[in-house]
């Protein structure tokens, strides 16, 4: 059976290091393994359940597609569009919503932590967005799904929205339950100003991550301001439990150098920051340096990006509408 591998990434502009390590690097991965089908979606539809800019909207749609070329997908061998461009993530969406139940909402703890204290005042957008992400998945008969642990719930959901449905339209095996495919390592990429939390593009600091259109000099400068501590590098890795900007670094070097942590530990044990930060800006910049400027490149011709999303778009919407086309037939619509 061949697999099919189904994620969406919002579009949320200036990709960095963390995306690339945590997402985009797997997706190029999976893209080159034999008998796999890969559908890589910008879900644009998710990204307005907060307030956006419709100018800036259509620029980190753009944007991100850039990245993901210049990272190394190739829209040859892998699905690349947007979500709005596919009537059908909607659609399905609603009948969907039709099949879910409040409480299974109500215990999406990702809702709870977005929503803050003030429920009141979250959009319902936010509220159901894990139907929508159901339905991104289930359209196209994906049976992986690559997730952090953050969205592992929101997989889990989506199997039991796809189990609920085929028994109560008595259509067996109508919705695939999708499996999840879980990075082990180097999934979480911390912010280097702060190693207990996570890289985003929202934090204040610039410091915080590497962009994945920084310069080499841009790079060095992070990189040598990293936060740090006094200690030595261990030897294994039960010397990093307590120390999570150590544990950072040395993941960053694993993850791009594509090896595990304890090789790393084993060339820096008991060596000083200063040495990790050499090798790991020289590492970084040889890696992300060549993206850096394909993106840029990228950028520039923006007729050649929505090529790519139209003809992604209409791939995606020749499968998506023969399911929404039997899923109304079951429906009686």
């Amino acid at each position: 059976m061949k697999k099919k591998i189904f994620s969406g990434v919002q579009p949320t502009g200036n990709l960095h290091l963390g995306n690339y390590l945590g997402a985009i690097k797997n997706f190029v991965n999976f893209q080159n393994q034999e008998n796999t089908e890969c559908i890589y979606c910008v879900v644009d539809l998710h990204a307005i359940t907060t307030k956006q800019d419709p100018q800036e909207l259509k620029s980190n749609v753009r944007d991100t597609v850039a990245a993901f070329i210049a990272s190394g997908l190739n829209q040859k061998k892998s699905i690349i569009f947007n979500q709005s461009a596919v009537s059908a993530h909607s659609e399905c969406a609603w009948v969907l919503g039709c099949s879910s139940r409040m409480g299974w909402l109500n215990r999406m703890t990702q809702f709870k932590e977005k929503a803050g204290k003030d429920k009141e005042k979250a959009s319902i957008g936010l509220y159901v967005y894990p139907i929508l992400m159901a339905a991104d998945i289930l359209l196209y008969n994906s049976t992986h799904v690559p997730v952090g642990e953050d969205q592992k719930q929101h997989l889990e959901l989506t199997r039991d929205i796809a189990q609920k449905f085929n028994i109560d339209f008595e259509a067996k095996n109508f919705f695939i339950l999708p499996e999840p495919i879980i990075q082990k390592d180097f999934s979480r990429i911390m912010s280097l100003k702060d190693g207990t939390k996570k890289m985003s593009k929202s934090d204040p600091s610039d410091l915080s991550r590497i962009n994945l259109t920084d310069s080499n000099d841009e790079i060095s400068i992070k990189i040598k301001k990293a936060k740090t501590d006094s200690h030595p590098l261990p030897d294994e890795k039960n010397g990093l439990a307590k120390r999570p900007e150590a544990k950072n670094l040395i993941g960053i070097f694993s993850s791009l150098n594509n090896q595990d942590v304890d090789k790393t530990l084993n060339e820096f044990s008991g060596k000083n920051f200063s040495d990790l930060k050499i090798k790991l800006t020289e590492l970084i910049i040889e890696k992300i340096s060549p993206i850096s400027s394909e993106i840029k490149k990228l950028k520039m011709d923006e007729n050649l990006i929505d090529e790519i999303l139209n003809k992604g778009a209409l791939k995606a919407d020749e499968i998506a509408s023969k399911k929404i086309k039997e899923l109304k037939k079951i429906v009686g619509f």
